[in-house]
Formats: structure tokens, sequence, C-alpha cells
């Protein structure tokens, strides 16, 4: 069991926790947009991972969870972003 923490410091480790989880993502988004392929990316999991999100944030929405609802809305956005580059550029060849 966890210390009693204050609710500030609960919400930070929240925020920091979404602010990494989701900057993980931009080095995979630069690489595809550079290579211009996402080849490497499998679609199953590319689905599966935006629908994961798509619920997580419906599921922060429910909840008014700060650090859930920013995460994954930004997280969202990077996600989609990759889908639009694999067909994109699937679409190019």
């Amino acid at each position: 069991m966890l210390p009693h923490l204050p609710p500030g410091a609960v919400d930070a480790v929240g925020y920091l926790a979404a602010s990494l989880t989701t900057a993980a993502w931009l080095p995979q988004l630069v690489r595809t947009w550079r290579t211009k392929s996402a080849d490497d990316l499998s679609p199953g999991m590319l689905a599966a991972f935006t629908l994961g999100v798509a619920l997580w944030l419906l599921y922060g929405l429910a909840r008014g969870s700060g650090p859930v609802i920013a995460a994954n809305a930004v997280t969202l956005l990077l996600s989609l972003g990759l889908v639009a580059m694999r067909i994109a550029f699937r679409v190019r060849r």
C-alpha cells in the first residue's frame, strides 16, 4: 500500500507518467515522417492501440481525471497521425 499523499502530489505523478508515456511515441512519429514508411508498424497493433487509447480517453472524461484525459487526448492524436501516415505512405507506393 502506498503512503497517503496529498491530492496535488498524486495528480503530479499522474501528469508526469502521462507526459512520459505520451512523449514515448514522438520518436516513432518523427521516424515514420522522415523515412516516409510505416511498414514496420503492425496494422493490428496500431488499430488495437488507437482504439484502446480512445477508450481510455472516454474513461478519463467519464471519471473527470485530468491526467488520463490529457495523456490520452494527445496520444490519440499521435496515434491517428501514425495511422494516417501508414495509409498515405502505403498509397504512394
